[in-house]
């Protein structure tokens, strides 16, 4: 399998930057069927390289409802079915429906979302998010290094 984790969010804006910096980890790992791509935005370049992928995982922060690291949230990512975001930024949804549009296909495609409670401007993690930044770092070395699924 070939997989792209694609890290996204703000590295100023504390919490906001976790996707960025899983992405960045993710890299470190050096795995040959794994690319990484730490990112401020998504935007419509992506497509190529999402579609030239088997599967992507997309991370980002969002505000947390709760105090629990465990509220992590792993959701499937499909084709927008409205119309796509257009400009200088996009959304999961918004990138898949331009890959099956060029490309007439999309990969399998995951969304992690890590609780994040401190969006000032920073450069440190919460504490929660910290936990969430290990959490999910567990969840995609299980993906991509034992070919299971996400549960």
């Amino acid at each position: 399998m070939n997989y792209l984790v694609i890290g996204y969010g703000n590295l100023l804006r504390s919490d906001d930057g976790v996707g960025q910096l899983v992405a960045e980890e993710v890299e470190k790992w050096g795995l040959s069927h794994v690319r990484s791509r730490a990112l401020h935005q998504l935007t419509p370049e992506l497509v190529d390289e999402i579609a030239k992928s088997e599967v992507v995982i997309f991370v980002d922060a969002i505000a947390a409802n709760s105090k629990l690291p465990s509220d992590m949230t792993l959701e499937p990512v499909e084709p927008n079915s409205t119309e796509p975001i257009l400009g200088h930024r996009s959304d999961p949804q918004s990138l898949m429906l331009f890959a099956k549009a060029l490309y007439g296909k999309t990969p399998d495609a995951y969304q992690i979302l890590i609780p994040g409670v401190d969006f000032s401007f920073g450069e440190n993690l919460s504490p929660l998010t910290q936990t969430g930044f290990e959490m999910a770092l567990k969840k995609i070395k299980e993906f991509v290094c034992h070919s299971s699924i996400f549960v």
